[in-house]
């Protein structure tokens, strides 16, 4: 981790320390686990509150991953900080829980908007409608990456929620009916900070379980399909940056 002085509050990144483009976990053990594992040369660059972040390359390019920690008003806090720190493409990696059955354990869901049940958008937004969506760019790269790699994905609606044992199966399948796919914890802030300062996002989970059912994908199999979609989210970022070069 480098020694010169930190300019943000949580992320106590030095200038220069965070990548253009930046995969954000929420859990720090994973954010661990990515650089460890499919980046080159990984360096940490914070760990300040456990918010773990490093900086490594991925087929040639700069890419950072950073824990979020859980739910909306710390994922904000993050991506805020993230961009003042020089971060322009952000995709959230995470796990979701699936609204409807047709949902495999382990699928891809990546997601085209948020449904903003959460009170750090209302916040932001001071009650206002609003839509929080990911960047089309973001979305068509790891579209595109997914299909080239044969991964089994969905594409569509999220809902990002900060009550996590709230959801019930009668709330997922009513939602469902509107075309959500599952529900997760950050997304909808993510998507909105990013607008806010012009910048891109994305999000892309792994299904956990279905609302209906209270056990948790065996964790061999939600490690494979963690394993698929960090590939994804790292190939979309390759396509992402050979688009701008």
């Amino acid at each position: 981790m480098t020694d010169a002085a930190p300019t943000q509050i949580h992320v106590r990144a030095a200038p220069g320390a965070v990548a253009p483009y930046v995969l954000l976990p929420g859990d720090p053990n994973r954010a661990h686990h990515i650089a460890q594992t499919y980046l080159e040369g990984a360096s940490e660059y914070t760990r300040h509150r456990q918010l773990l972040g490093y900086t490594g390359t991925y087929r040639g390019v700069p890419v950072s991953v950073q824990a979020t920690g859980m739910g909306c008003p710390s994922a904000a806090i993050v991506t805020e900080e993230l961009i003042r720190l020089g971060a322009r493409t952000l995709i959230r990696v995470g796990t979701l829980g699936g609204a409807t059955p047709r949902l495999q354990a382990a699928d891809l869901v990546i997601a085209q908007a948020a449904v903003p049940n959460d009170g750090t958008t209302r916040q932001l937004l001071q009650g206002a409608p609003y839509a929080p969506t990911a960047s089309f760019e973001v979305v068509e790269a790891a579209v595109q990456a997914a299909r080239e790699a044969g991964v089994t994905h969905h594409v569509g609606l999220v809902m990002t929620e900060d009550a996590f044992y709230a959801s019930t199966p009668e709330h997922a399948r009513r939602w469902a009916g509107y075309g959500v796919l599952g529900f997760e914890m950050e997304a909808s802030a993510i998507f909105l900070v990013a607008a806010m300062h012009g910048v891109r996002a994305g999000c892309l989970a792994t299904v956990s379980n279905d609302i209906g059912d209270p056990q948790l994908v065996p964790e061999a199999v939600l490690a494979e399909g963690v394993d698929r979609m960090v590939r994804v989210a790292l190939e979309a970022l390759v396509r992402l940056h050979a688009a701008e070069a």
